[in-house]
């Protein structure tokens, strides 16, 4: 066990959206450490999601990421012999977190052209709650209710 907790990291705001969500999210979608890459295909995936929909790319950015944050998730624990899929709820920044890495994922396991395109398509449907990321979410969530039974066990 840890003797202190570990200091929280203040990320510094996006350029564009002033909004240190944003960064974290680039953060997470950067590829061995090429941060300026990163921001380059977030912005231009939000300029293709405004091209196609007319209205204000940051909002449904938000709104995707809104959709793709799970609200429980199963952890695994040992108890005499046999482990059970326990349902705990998750902490905030954790949600947020699982969320992005869920989104980025399933953009780049999409098909497409650059990853730009693949990242505007993801986010679109996940702002329309479709797409592997909300579908992933949903998994979770039944996983977590079908293991309901098991919720005494919490640590």
């Amino acid at each position: 066990m840890r003797k202190r907790k570990p200091k929280v990291r203040v990320i510094a705001p996006d350029p564009r959206y002033n909004d240190p969500v944003v960064t974290q999210f680039v953060n997470n979608l950067m590829w061995e450490g090429k941060k300026s890459i990163s921001f380059t295909i977030f912005y231009d995936a939000l300029d293709i999601i405004k091209e196609k929909t007319g209205e204000n790319e940051y909002n449904i950015f938000k709104k995707a990421l809104q959709n793709a944050m799970p609200q429980v998730e199963v952890r695994s624990r040992r108890i005499g012999g046999a482990t059970f899929q326990i349902p705990t709820e998750i902490r905030p920044k954790r949600k947020i977190s699982i969320g992005m890495k869920w989104l980025i994922r399933f953009a780049r396991n999409r098909s497409g052209k650059g990853m730009a395109d693949k990242l505007a398509n993801e986010l679109l449907a996940a702002s329309k709650n479709e797409g592997a990321s909300i579908k992933r979410k949903e998994e979770v969530h039944r996983m977590a209710e079908a293991n309901r039974a098991f919720a005494h066990f919490r640590a």
